[in-house]
C-alpha cells in the first residue's frame, strides 16, 4: 500500500511538472517564497444578500480580524477607530468615518520600528492589547493608549490622525492591563484601567479591580494617588470576576463608569457605574451580553 501511494504522488508530480512551461526555482533550505495576491472582499454572502435600500448596512461594519475596537469623536463630525493587532506589525490600524456605519483605513498608529517597545519575541497572542484611541479638545490632540503585554502601558499621540503619531511614551505607575483615557470638560484628564486585587491578595480567581489617576497633559505623566475605583465588580458579593477594559464618560454632568466583568464566556457582561464624581462610582447594575 505504502509503495502503491509513493506511486501516486510521483505520477501526480511528474504531471504538474509537465504542464507547467516555467522551470521551476531552485529551492535551498533557509529560502521562503512568496506570491502577490489581491483581495477585494466580493464574498458570495454579499451577492446572495443585497441591501434592500440605501438606509440599510451590514454588520459588522468592520467584516474580518477586528480584535477590541475603539472609537472617538472629535466633535467636529469625524469619527476614528482602531484596534487590537497583537505581535502583528505594522500595529493598531486606524479607521475614520463620517456616520459611524462607513470606515475606511486611514494607516495604523504604529508604523514605524521605533514604536516598537519590546515587542521581539513574545509570541503571537503577546503584544498590543486592546488599544483605547481618545481626542482632547483642549488641546486639540488625539491619544492612543494601550497594553504592550511584554513592555507595559503606554501611549502615544497625534494632531493628526491621518498622519503620524508619536514614539511610545511609557507609564510606568499604571500597572495591570487595559488603560483608558478620559479627558474631562474642565481640562483635566484620567487613566482608568485593569489591575490586580487590593495588596495583590486576590480572595479568589478572577479577583480584580479597576483604578483611576490623574494624567498631566503638559508632562504626559500620571500624577496624584492612584485609587481603587472599584473592587471585584458590580456586586461583589455574588465574587464577580475579570472586571476590566474600563472607560469613562461624562453625560449631562453625571459620569459613567462602564466595563466588561465575567470573563469571556458564559458570564460575559457589561457593567455601569455612576457617580457626579470620577473618583466615586456607584453600580448600576449589568446587562448580560449574548
Amino acid at each position: 500500500m505504502l509503495k502503491k501511494r509513493f506511486f501516486i504522488l510521483l505520477s501526480l508530480f511528474a504531471m504538474i511538472i509537465s504542464c507547467n512551461r516555467y522551470k521551476l526555482p531552485t529551492i535551498h533550505k533557509s529560502t521562503a517564497l512568496f506570491d502577490y495576491f489581491i483581495y477585494e472582499g466580493n464574498d458570495d454572502f454579499y451577492k446572495e444578500n443585497p441591501l434592500p435600500g440605501n438606509d440599510y448596512f451590514y454588520n459588522p461594519i468592520l467584516p474580518g480580524w477586528y480584535s477590541d475596537p475603539s472609537i472617538c469623536s472629535n466633535g467636529k463630525g469625524d469619527y476614528f477607530l482602531v484596534t487590537s493587532t497583537f505581535a502583528y506589525f505594522p500595529g493598531v490600524p486606524i479607521f475614520h468615518s463620517r456616520d459611524l456605519v462607513n470606515w475606511k483605513q486611514v494607516g495604523h498608529v504604529l508604523n514605524r520600528p521605533s514604536q516598537l517597545v519590546n515587542l521581539k519575541g513574545q509570541g503571537i497572542s503577546g503584544g498590543i492589547f486592546a488599544p483605547a484611541i481618545e481626542y482632547n479638545p483642549y488641546n486639540e490632540t488625539y491619544y492612543m493608549i494601550t497594553t504592550n503585554v511584554g513592555a507595559g502601558n503606554f501611549f502615544v499621540k497625534t494632531k493628526d490622525p491621518f498622519g503620524d503619531w508619536s514614539d511610545p511614551i511609557m507609564l510606568p505607575e499604571t500597572i495591570g492591563i487595559d488603560p483608558s483615557f478620559f479627558f474631562d470638560d474642565n481640562g483635566k484628564a484620567y487613566i482608568v484601567n485593569n489591575d490586580d486585587a487590593p495588596d495583590n491578595k486576590p480572595e479568589y480567581s478572577g479577583h480584580r479591580t479597576i483604578r483611576i489617576q490623574e494624567f498631566d497633559t503638559n508632562t504626559d505623566k500620571t500624577i496624584g494617588p492612584r485609587k481603587i475605583l472599584i473592587n471585584k465588580g458590580a456586586k461583589p458579593e455574588d465574587k464577580p470576576i475579570w472586571i476590566e477594559g474600563p472607560h469613562l464618560y461624562k453625560i449631562n454632568g453625571k459620569y459613567f463608569l462602564m466595563s466588561a466583568e465575567g470573563g469571556t464566556g458564559g458570564w460575559h457582561s457589561e457593567v455601569i457605574f455612576s457617580s457626579s464624581s470620577p473618583w466615586d462610582l456607584l453600580s448600576l447594575g449589568k446587562t448580560i451580553l449574548s
